[in-house]
């Protein structure tokens, strides 16, 4: 990932056209006339036809310029735009869109080898180009430009970009900068991200993306964007072509929209469904200027009030509320009591609030005080349908006082068209969010709302594992696999699957694989008890069930016999293909209550290894209800994965069926996750039925393809898990230390250890003091991305035996892993003992092994404790800043 020089893209103080032009309806004229007039920085054209361009001198080639251009846009043919891109590089300039479509293979490598040694950026080619609106910069092709505003948008697809320009313009709506990535083949949806999350003038970030080429790169800045700001995007290709080779039921369910929808949500980002839903997006963040998004999470804001003066209006908005997952807030007392007081008799009495279609300016100016005042405070849907009453203009003066003073409780609705278009632009104007429909202003609303549940998901803290929790048991799975492997075996037997399961603390069923032989199925029956399950063991044969290879409810030998012969009989007839292998036992689990899900494991072409979820049974694909993530999962994570399927809700107690053990339910995910982690062989894991109930769940049924090439494992996952190969234990103080990576599950732990910190010491480190941390930020601090940032804490066993944080070293590195930024502090009871040299000798060697060039830190001028450390170390320290009271100090590694 890289935002090196992308400044001198989105902000360039000089622009050079190469390819400009007079020609109409050429695009080096388009560019031009964009350009011409609008940009406030230099603008240089370039054609060697051309003396001049509209009274601009032309410059024949590029070493013919004046002054190096920050940016060049170049508008010519394929075969000249490698060597177009030497010369400017050769000029000192940064940043190239290249407008121009049609390079092969072969001009494109030679365009990005041109393009290194100077470090000059490139957005394209075959893009339409970009527009940065603070500057009047217009670098495109588009037919029009955009008005400056806090909204950037990035998309793949040149035709969206213009259509959005098309629309905003109608709208009044402004943007930061409008980019049109065409092919990427350097710039891509990472970069741009990571630029546009630091950005002063985008509030939030809009995207239309096609697909992801760097998908690691492009999670890690989704989730430091997403950190920061909104990112909402619309991602065209739900098809699931390819599934139909899959060999379990968890690759045939596992498509790979459903794994993007994951890779959205573990993001904390929002996807719609379709442009018109993004439009809408854009619409929601330009009026509420991320008022609702920046307050609190809460559930409140699911439930709504519909104030109307046409009861159909407000059943439809309901309808609607009721479909997306949205309820409608109950009325609290006091405010039926005001209302009753402003309200004609027949008014609703209840949410919908219908005040009735005769209703007069100040009517409405009440109902909606009220409304606003109500203690709830649940956001406020005001639909208004036009009457000869009063002009709808009169309603929105008269509304507006009462809007403005609470904006981020109100939407609306003016339904028509002419009679209210006066009112609809009012409010427009007013930054009040308008829309054309209720359904359309109760999905703007859902969407913020799933964005704050996403942006919760991203704060949650797992809980802390306990101490007393055995490890998996990897080496007892990889024996199974590589014995199979050695057999020249990709499917793993059901028993194998199953000790591999056991080995990593997932509860499974007694199983023993045996000849399909009578005496030898009766023997395992009686050795692990009656009434027992008989299955076919066949390579051939991934799904027993359907050609009957499976028998249930065994009593007896006499019935184990018969179902043995009639199975093999039913095997032969409907698949003699198959070899049969021998037969498994299991014993017969007998629970009532219980559910039947299923979990697996596959890997998505462009994600990696994903997480499969939902109800499970021979009808699993039919149902088709189930949710993907992407690992590593932790509890919270487990949890919201399991939210998110239909099945959830069965899994919660109803009349005489007690609730599932969640508990025991997330456990196994987990362990899932830490298989798939663990074991790169592992190509697709299927198990299914998991039976849960009350007692916790077991596996009846599992399946595991494997592969010597090892496609899996924590290398490929699309988030980087915890890296516990950096915990390192050392002799400390007569007891022992330990270094190791912070985990999400420290959060209590950090928050003691802060809390334990004088005053002092926290000026020192921060430059302030302070008394309170804000739980959002708590979170950043032990919820890191291991791809840019490593936090290491230094602990050790406290008087009650429980692990206690002693000090932290964290280092973020910018996004092209030039500089890394880092800060220290140590128990204050401990300094003197050496810690701080430890996690700092750690910290450094960790950042040499990533490639970090510089480690850097600004520190008090008074703050000599940690200068000295810094000189030990090597560091270099400037003088003290002027005015400032601080020194640079920094490490070449």
């Amino acid at each position: 990932m890289s935002i090196r020089n992308l400044d001198s893209l989105f902000d360039p103080a000089s622009v050079a056209v190469v390819g400009a032009s007079s020609r109409p309806g050429s695009v080096g004229a388009t560019v031009w006339r964009n350009l011409h007039g609008q940009f406030r920085g230099a603008l240089y054209p370039v054609n060697p036809k051309l003396a001049e361009l509209d009274g601009v001198p032309v410059a024949a080639r590029v070493a013919d310029l004046p002054h190096r251009p920050e940016l060049a846009v170049i508008c010519t043919p394929p075969a000249t735009v490698p060597g177009l891109i030497a010369e400017l590089g050769a000029r000192g300039t940064r940043a190239a869109v290249v407008i121009t479509a049609g390079l092969d293979a072969a001009q494109k490598q030679a365009m990005l080898d041109a393009a290194r040694p100077h470090l000059l950026r490139i957005l394209g080619p075959n893009c339409i180009g970009l527009v940065s609106p603070h500057l009047g910069l217009n670098a495109s092709f588009a037919h029009l430009g955009a008005a400056p505003g806090e909204i950037a948008f990035v998309s793949q697809s040149g035709a969206l970009m213009t259509a959005l320009l098309d629309w905003a313009h109608a709208r009044r709506i402004g943007f930061s900068h409008f980019a049109s990535l065409g092919e990427s083949a350097d710039v891509d949806f990472g970069d741009m991200l990571d630029y546009l999350a630091t950005d002063a003038k985008t509030r939030a970030i809009l995207m239309y993306v096609e697909s992801v080429q760097a998908p690691r790169k492009f999670m890690s800045a989704a989730r430091a964007a997403a950190r920061n700001k909104p990112v909402i995007l619309v991602k065209a290709g739900r098809s699931s072509a390819g599934q139909a080779a899959a060999r379990s039921h968890t690759g045939a369910l596992a498509g790979s929209d459903l794994v993007f929808d994951a890779a959205v949500s573990r993001a904390g980002m929002l996807r719609v469904d379709t442009l018109l839903e993004l439009f809408l997006a854009a619409e929601t963040l330009a009026r509420f200027r991320g008022r609702v998004l920046a307050a609190d999470p809460d559930e409140r804001l699911a439930r709504l009030h519909i104030l109307t003066n046409g009861g159909g209006a407000g059943v439809m908005a309901a309808d609607a509320a009721a479909q997306l997952g949205l309820g409608l807030a109950p009325l609290a007392p006091t405010t039926l009591e005001r209302l009753n007081a402003a309200l004609p008799a027949n008014w609703s009495h209840g949410n919908p609030v219908d005040i009735i279609g005769d209703a007069p300016v100040q009517r409405y100016v009440d109902a909606l005080q009220a409304l606003l005042d109500d203690p709830g405070g649940a956001p406020v849907l005001f639909l208004h349908a036009p009457t000869a009453i009063v002009p709808a203009a009169d309603i929105a003066a008269a509304l507006l006082p009462l809007a403005q003073r609470q904006p981020a409780r109100l939407l609306s609705c003016w339904l028509g068209d002419t009679a209210v278009a006066q009112a609809r632009q009012c409010f427009r104007d007013a930054q009040i969010p308008s829309y054309d429909t209720p359904e359309e202003a109760v999905r703007a609303w859902q969407m913020l709302v799933q964005y704050r549940r996403h942006q919760a998901q991203l704060i949650e803290a797992p809980p802390i594992a306990a101490a007393d929790e055995p490890p998996p048991d990897t080496a007892a799975a990889r024996a199974v696999i590589a014995q199979a492997l050695a057999a020249g075996r990709e499917m793993l037997s059901e028993p194998e699957a199953k000790a591999v399961l056991a080995a990593y603390r997932i509860p499974v069923v007694e199983t023993r694989a045996v000849a399909a032989d009578p005496d030898a199925v009766v023997a395992a029956a009686d050795a692990i008890g009656w009434p027992v399950a008989l299955k076919i063991v066949s390579a051939q044969i991934s799904h027993k069930s359907d050609v009957g290879g499976v028998a249930l409810n065994l009593a007896n030998a006499d019935e184990l016999r018969a179902a043995l012969a009639s199975m093999l009989e039913r095997v032969r007839r409907l698949r003699p293909d198959a070899a049969i292998d021998g037969v498994t036992v299991q014993a017969m689990v007998r629970r009532g209550h219980a559910r039947e899900l299923i979990v697996g494991a596959s890997i998505d072409d462009v994600f990696g290894p994903t997480i499969l979820f939902g109800a499970g049974g021979t009808a699993v694909e039919v149902l088709a209800d189930r949710a993907i993530a992407l690992p590593p999962l932790n509890v919270p994570l487990a949890r919201a994965l399991v939210e998110r399927t239909r099945v959830a809700r069965l899994l919660q107690g109803f009349r005489d069926t007690p609730a599932v053990d969640r508990d025991a339910l997330h456990r196994a995910l987990v362990g899932v996750s830490q298989l798939v982690a663990d074991l790169a062989e592992v190509v697709e894991l299927d198990v299914n039925p998991l039976l849960a109930d009350e007692r916790g769940v077991i596996a009846l049924d599992a399946r595991i393809r494997v592969s010597a090439a090892a496609p899996s494992g924590a290398a490929r996952f699309a988030v980087r898990p915890y890296p516990a190969e950096l915990v390192e234990t050392m002799p400390w103080n007569g007891g022992t230390l330990t270094l190791r990576p912070i985990r999400p599950e420290d959060e209590e732990q950090h928050r003691a250890f802060l809390e334990q910190l004088s005053p002092e010491d926290i000026r020192m480190r921060v430059f302030y003091t302070r008394r309170h941390m804000e739980r959002s930020e708590l979170a950043r601090l032990t919820q890191i991305d291991y791809a840019r940032e490593m936090a290491f804490v230094a602990t050790a066993p406290g008087p009650d035996g429980r692990e206690q944080t002693l000090g932290v070293v964290r280092a973020i590195a910018d996004p092209d892993n030039i500089d890394a930024e880092f800060g220290i502090v140590v128990r204050s009871d401990l300094k003197g003992a050496g810690l701080g040299e430890r996690l700092m000798h750690k910290m450094i060697a960790y950042l040499r092994s990533q490639g970090t060039r510089r480690l850097v830190a600004t520190v008090l001028a008074e703050n000599t404790r940690m200068l000295d450390l810094a000189r030990s170390l090597g560091f270099t320290v400037g003088p003290v800043a002027p005015g400032e009271g601080t020194r640079e100090i920094h490490l070449m590694l």
